[in-house]
């Protein structure tokens, strides 16, 4: 999964990838600290709903997610671990990490009926090491977090990180598989990188952009495994299934997989959604990419306009194009950004699926409107989707609109809702930004653009 951006407002978290892929994500990291802020709050219970999709869509989504990895490679053949699927934790894991590991295992049981569960044994299927970002950044500079096959420890990858048994295109079968995870960065930036990175260590290793509800995806809006990734690895794992199986094989199973745990899709309609040219995907990379220029950033937004235009895109690419263009020129234009931010939502209505996507674009809107002090359109734009972040645990995103819905209150002379909103947003802002300094600039960021603090 490809690097994400970092939108004004909103920490649009990194993804991580394969280790034996050369492109990896950089994130922003900082060390923990003993808080002064109210207590952290986090997620205790939901169940993300499995969406009814055709069977025809599903076939083939599962397919290119299994058989191709974010490189372009082909795989050859389908591998996952057979048996039992055996976790252990080493190294410095954060406090949150066992609680978030646990509701990941429970969900991947009871949803995606994968027989997995806790071991202390050096024996694991599934090693989950927590270390350092610096130690990290040692093996593969630019990463984040990331997995590998056969081994089991940062140590053994080092050493053979260039050995044919650490490529996942020559695997036959998973047997032993490591994620490396910071133990020094957010709560949320470290739950993002388990589900992730469990998710890459289970079943496929590819992203497409035209899935919208999947954190198989390199727009990088879910973080959190959706009920469409956990379909996707139930059917990853249906008996009918095995490690070794070529992709025809798969291929003339996979209808009869379907049917039998998404019986419903059998009888949808099919959108047969077109794949996304290369040539799209690496303007979306350029357009949202740091060290780029603004000119070249601005040709690559065009052009991938252009693109989705010329596809006749209706759905969430062609919003995420106006949404790039929009962050390009939120510097030099706020209102011509704003307008792109228009489009985009206007585009992501438009496709089922797009809540999440539609909370972040709202974040850029009541922005604007709060900068120009107009806080009734600003809480009209946020309140529909406080519930939406809530629900996809994204707490970086809920403290975000929460803190927005603070500063949109006050603007409203309603000054007592402002300070319990405000409140509210700070126990969220600390599983999802992590310390004290960054809580606090986050919430002075957002105070700025009230026009009567700022």
């Amino acid at each position: 999964m490809k690097a994400r951006s970092v939108l004004p407002l909103i920490l649009m978290l990194n993804a991580c990838v394969p280790a034996s892929q050369p492109e990896v994500a950089t994130r922003s990291f900082a060390p923990s600290q003993q808080s002064t802020l109210p207590a952290m709050k986090t997620f205790t219970g939901g169940t993300p709903a499995t969406p009814v999709l055709s069977n025809n869509d599903l076939a083939l989504d599962f397919i290119e997610l299994s058989f191709q990895m974010e490189s372009g490679r082909d795989l050859p053949v389908l591998t996952r671990f057979e048996g039992p699927i055996s976790v252990r934790v080493t190294g410095a894991p954060p406090a949150t990490l066992n609680h978030d590991l646990s509701r990941l295992i429970a969900r991947l049981r009871s949803e995606a009926r994968i027989n997995i569960g806790y071991t202390t044994s050096p024996d694991a299927n599934l090693t989950i090491q927590a270390v350092s970002r610096a130690d990290i950044r040692r093996v593969l500079p630019q990463a984040a977090c990331f997995v590998a096959p056969n081994v089991s420890s940062l140590s053994e990858y080092r050493k053979a990180r260039r050995h044919p048994r650490t490529n996942w295109s020559l695997l036959k079968e998973r047997t032993k598989i490591a994620i490396f995870l910071p133990n020094d960065a957010s709560p949320q930036e470290v739950r993002d990188c388990l589900h992730e990175e469990v998710a890459q260590a289970l079943g496929p290793l590819n992203d497409l952009y035209r899935l919208p509800d999947s954190v198989f995806n390199d727009d990088n809006v879910h973080t959190v495994l959706t009920g469409f990734d956990m379909l996707i690895l139930r059917a990853y794992y249906d008996p009918a299934l095995r490690s070794g199986m070529t992709r025809s094989q798969v291929a003339s199973r996979l209808p009869a997989v379907l049917a039998r745990i998404h019986p419903q899709g059998d009888v949808r309609q099919g959108r047969y959604a077109t794949r996304t040219p290369r040539a799209w995907s690496m303007a979306i990379k350029t357009a949202l990419g740091r060290s780029i220029s603004a000119t070249s950033r601005l040709q690559a937004a065009r052009e991938a306009v252009r693109i989705a235009t010329a596809m006749g895109w209706q759905d969430h690419r062609r919003a995420f194009a106006h949404y790039a263009m929009g962050r390009v020129l939120q510097a030099s234009d706020p209102a011509a950004a704003q307008h792109q931010y228009v489009l985009s939502d206007r585009f992501y209505a438009r496709t089922p699926g797009t809540s999440l996507h539609r909370a972040y674009v709202a974040t850029q809107l009541s922005a604007f409107a709060i900068s120009e002090g107009r806080g009734a359109d600003a809480l009209s734009l946020i309140h529909p989707h406080i519930a939406t972040a809530q629900a996809n645990e994204n707490a970086a995103l809920l403290s975000t609109l929460l803190l927005l819905r603070s500063e949109a209150l006050d603007l409203q002379d309603r000054q007592t809702e402002a300070r319990s909103v405000r409140l509210d947003s700070i126990g969220w802002a600390r599983y999802g930004f992590g310390p004290d300094w960054a809580v606090r600039a986050k919430m002075r960021e957002i105070a700025s653009l009230n026009p009567r603090k700022g």
